[in-house]
């Protein structure tokens, strides 16, 4: 089968086409439907990354909710990152991939990618339980791609073969929505995760106006570059992942070499650049894929990553000790973070956590504690995780209290039974910040913090 052509849409435009897919499906329709249903689906034989043949329509497409991609082994542009981006969405939706949620990625050359070779490439990028990597014969995979909305015609001119699509359904429901596969990880696991099961319970809270929305985060260009490009196989100071940490890369690799690696990376490999070769040799053959960057997108992300690397330098130097009598400087962003929780408010809640964990370093070892139980909010990205992070914090923050001098006497510490937690908070009026408002009484003032 020829390769489909790889015309990369905005994101915008999209996720354009995907909310029209969404409003012309029917949330109601029955399984048995034959627009959606088996009358619709190819059910021809495919075989697993592990050889085992599989319907599909009876075996990966029914009673199930799924997220469905084309990719090839051997491409050079969209399909790693593709393919790095949906490891992302896996690990945000946890155990439901594999137990409610199933992933598939369907070779486009079965010619190549045989099950032993598609089971290598799911190694690579971490798959895990309940995703699927597919081959089947050539004229069952197009007849797949064409039911499925993925197909696009051959495209000479275009070298990488096919368009970085993900289809998303409950085959149940009748929902179905495409989206770019080089979408926003959280946005592609909310929609799988919610949106395909929103009908089931209805609205969960009234829905803000656009005057109330919280305003978007402001990225420097460099910044957004990195997060969309290349988030999803590397770090900045967070350990090798499918490709290598960055962190000081700036100041290992001469920047020329940096601007054609990032632009051009295929031509590098083609000359057996012998660093580009090492990397291949030491990340598992997983290729640097060419994302169409230009010299300034290079040069923007170059920047950003040596702002990095001066910015880590600095947060390693010694920090100075703070005078003993002050903990307001770690108290006061975390009693702001309490009521955040209490309130069911998300906003705001990294600052006051990044607030703390300068403090903590500069309280230096007294608050030891407090800097490795902030960490966490790091990486947390919801209400939930949140107040998952707020335990740990909560019996570092009184630790370190109850050993300094008093603090103001309108401060408490407050237990809830249910929770079996304690935490700091001001007044005499309860505010939960585990359970927010769901029930922001439960709890009792045992003592105060201070010795």
């Amino acid at each position: 089968m020829s390769r489909p052509s790889r015309t990369m849409a905005p994101i915008a435009i999209q996720r354009a086409i995907g909310i029209i897919l969404c409003l012309m499906s029917s949330p109601w329709a029955s399984a048995d439907n034959p627009r959606w249903g088996a009358a619709y689906f190819p059910n021809v034989t495919l075989t697993t990354q592990d050889g085992r043949p599989v319907r599909f329509y009876d075996d990966l497409i029914k009673g199930k909710i799924v997220a469905i991609d084309l990719i090839y082994t051997t491409c050079q542009y969209a399909c790693p990152l593709e393919t790095a981006r949906l490891a992302q969405v896996q690990r945000r939706l946890g155990d439901r991939v594999g137990r409610e949620i199933f992933f598939y990625s369907i070779t486009i050359d079965p010619e190549h990618d045989t099950p032993a070779v598609l089971k290598e490439y799911a190694q690579k990028y971490h798959a895990g339980p309940g995703w699927l990597f597919l081959t089947g014969t050539a004229s069952d995979i197009e007849s797949i791609s064409r039911k499925l909305g993925l197909y696009s015609p051959p495209d000479p001119s275009n070298p990488d073969g096919h368009t970085p699509s993900l289809l998303v359904g409950n085959e149940v429901t009748g929902q179905w929505m495409r989206n770019s596969a080089l979408d926003d990880p959280g946005f592609l696991a909310r929609t799988i995760g919610d949106w395909l099961t929103s009908w089931a319970g209805g609205a969960k809270q009234a829905l803000r106006t656009f005057a109330e929305a919280d305003a978007a985060p402001a990225l420097e260009p460099g910044q957004y570059t990195f997060r969309n490009h290349c988030a999803a196989c590397h770090t900045v100071g967070g350990g090798d992942a499918i490709g290598p940490d960055l962190r000081g890369v700036t100041a290992t690799r001469d920047r020329g070499w940096l601007q054609r690696f990032i632009a051009t990376p295929d031509r590098l490999f083609a000359e057996h650049d012998p660093i580009a070769e090492a990397m291949l040799a030491k990340y598992r053959q997983v290729r640097m894929p060419n994302l169409s960057l230009t010299r300034q997108d290079a040069d923007v992300l170059i920047d950003y990553l040596a702002g990095e690397g001066t910015r880590a330098i600095a947060a390693a130097r010694p920090a100075p000790e703070a005078p003993a009598g002050d903990a307001s400087a770690i108290v006061e962003p975390y009693l702001r973070l309490q009521r955040a929780l209490a309130a069911d408010r998300f906003e705001g809640i990294a600052d006051d956590a990044r607030a703390i964990a300068t403090a903590a370093a500069i309280a230096g070892s007294r608050a030891a504690a407090i800097k490795v139980t902030v960490n966490p909010y790091a990486q947390v990205e919801d209400l939930e995780g949140a107040r998952q992070a707020f335990g740990a914090l909560s019996d570092a923050v009184i630790a370190y209290v109850r050993a300094g001098p008093p603090l103001d006497a309108a401060v408490r510490t407050v237990y809830c039974p249910m929770a079996h937690k304690s935490w700091l908070q001001r007044g005499e009026t309860i505010a939960n910040p585990y359970y927010g408002r769901k029930m922001p009484d439960c709890g009792r003032i045992v003592e105060s913090p201070s010795p």
